[in-house]
C-alpha cells in the first residue's frame, strides 16, 4: 500500500507504494483512511524540530472507513465512518477515570511499529499514520462520525479542531464577553477563532505576518485582524483576557504574555523545539496572570468529537471551510510546500 514515509535525514520524505501494515489484534482497528490533514507537526518531524524514530510513517490528523476489527471492539464495526484521534489513552488509570485522557502517560507512548517495507519495522507517529492507505490504531482512537459529513472535513477534526477549539473550551474556558488573541491564523489559530466565536467572546483579534489570512480569520471568527503583536494593543488596551499562542516561537510567548490583561492567561499551542527556552518576566504574571499549557485541547475525543459534529451539522461549525485544498497522496511534496509557505490553512492528503 502506499504511504508517506519519513526516512531519517531532514527532508528525507517519499511516498512508498510497498508498505504493509499487519492485521488488527485484540483492542485495535484497522482503517482504510479516505484523507488525512497536513499538520505542521508533521513537518517537524521531517525539520528535526519534533525528534522521532525513523523511518516512520507520518500523519497522524486523518479519518476513514472501518476495514476490520480487533477481538473486543464493539464501539464501531466494519463500514462505520471514524474520525481518527491521536490519544491512545489507555482507558484504566486515574487520569482516565478522572475524565482526563490527555493526561494518560499511555496516550501517546513509546511509538509502535506495525508497519514493514522490505521485511523492515516502519514506526508509527502519534499513535496514527495517518498517511497511509491504512491505519491501524486502538480501538479508543476511533471516533464514530455520522456519514454526511465528508471524511476530508472530518480529517481535521482530530487535530486542528480538538487542538483549537478545545483550548478554548476546555482549557482557557473562555467566558462570553471575554476578550481572545490568536497568535497565527493557521489551522489551529483559525480553530481558536471559532471557539472564541462559540463561547461567546465579545473580541477575538487574529495575529499574522500573512495579511493573505484575514479573510479566513474573520470567517472563522476574526473581529479584528492585524500582521503585527504591536497592532493588539490598538485594539485592547488594556490588553485581552485570552492570548493563544499558535505559532511554537519562543519569542511569541513572551509577547503573548505581555499582551494580557489582568488576570489574563496566555495558552501555549505552537510546538516548540524540546530543548528551546522562553524568556519572560517574572514579575509581569503578579497580577494574577498565568501561562498554561494545553495538549490536544485538554480533550475527551470520544465527548469534544461527537460534539463538534453536531455543532457542524447545525452550521455552528465551521469543517469544510478548512480544507483549502486537497491533493493525491502521490502530490505530497506540493502539499509541504504549500503549507510551510502559508499558502493553505489545511492542506488534506486523499487516497
Amino acid at each position: 500500500m502506499r504511504a508517506v514515509v519519513y526516512e531519517g535525514e531532514r527532508g528525507a520524505v517519499r511516498v512508498a507504494d510497498d508498505v504493509e501494515v499487519r492485521a488488527p489484534g485484540p483492542g485495535e482497528v484497522l482503517v482504510a483512511v479516505a484523507a488525512a490533514g497536513l499538520c505542521h507537526s508533521d513537518l517537524s518531524v521531517t525539520d528535526g524540530t519534533i525528534p522521532y524514530p525513523a523511518p516512520v510513517v507520518l500523519g497522524h490528523e486523518g479519518a476513514g472507513v472501518v476495514e476490520a476489527v480487533g477481538a473486543g471492539v464493539t464501539h464501531v464495526a466494519p463500514g462505520d465512518h471514524v474520525a481518527l484521534s491521536t490519544l491512545a489513552n489507555c482507558g484504566t488509570c486515574g487520569d482516565c477515570a478522572r475524565g482526563r485522557p490527555t493526561m494518560c502517560r499511555r496516550a501517546m507512548g513509546r511509538p509502535g511499529t506495525p508497519f514493514v517495507r522490505d521485511g523492515e519495522p516502519l514506526y508509527q507517529f502519534a499513535a496514527t499514520s495517518a498517511f497511509a492507505e491504512r491505519a491501524l490504531v486502538r480501538a479508543v482512537q476511533a471516533v464514530r462520525v455520522p456519514r454526511d459529513v465528508p471524511l476530508a472535513s472530518a480529517a481535521l477534526i482530530g487535530c486542528a479542531v480538538v487542538t483549537g477549539v478545545g483550548a478554548v473550551l476546555n482549557r482557557a474556558k473562555v467566558r462570553r464577553g471575554d476578550t481572545v488573541v490568536a497568535v497565527g491564523a493557521g489551522g489551529v489559530g483559525l480553530n481558536v477563532l471559532q471557539g472564541a466565536r462559540l463561547a461567546g467572546a465579545s473580541v477575538a483579534v487574529a495575529v499574522d505576518v500573512n495579511p493573505a489570512k484575514e479573510a479566513a480569520a474573520r470567517r472563522f471568527g476574526a473581529t479584528h485582524f492585524t500582521t503585527s503583536v504591536e497592532g493588539v494593543r490598538e485594539v485592547l488596551p488594556r490588553g485581552a483576557d485570552h492570548v493563544f499562542e499558535c505559532v511554537g516561537r519562543t519569542a511569541l510567548i513572551r509577547r503573548a504574555i505581555d499582551l494580557l490583561d489582568r488576570s489574563g492567561q496566555a495558552v501555549l499551542l505552537g510546538m516548540t523545539a524540546p530543548d528551546e527556552e522562553a524568556r519572560f518576566l517574572p514579575a509581569s504574571l503578579f497580577l494574577d496572570k498565568s501561562v498554561l499549557g494545553c495538549r490536544y485541547g485538554t480533550s475527551r475525543p470520544h465527548h469534544d468529537i461527537p460534539e463538534y459534529t453536531r455543532l457542524y451539522r447545525e452550521g455552528r461549525l465551521l469543517l469544510d471551510e478548512l480544507v483549502t485544498e486537497t491533493y493525491p497522496v502521490e502530490d505530497f511534496a506540493k502539499a509541504a510546500e504549500a503549507a510551510r509557505e502559508g499558502r493553505v490553512a489545511r492542506a488534506v492528503l486523499t487516497f
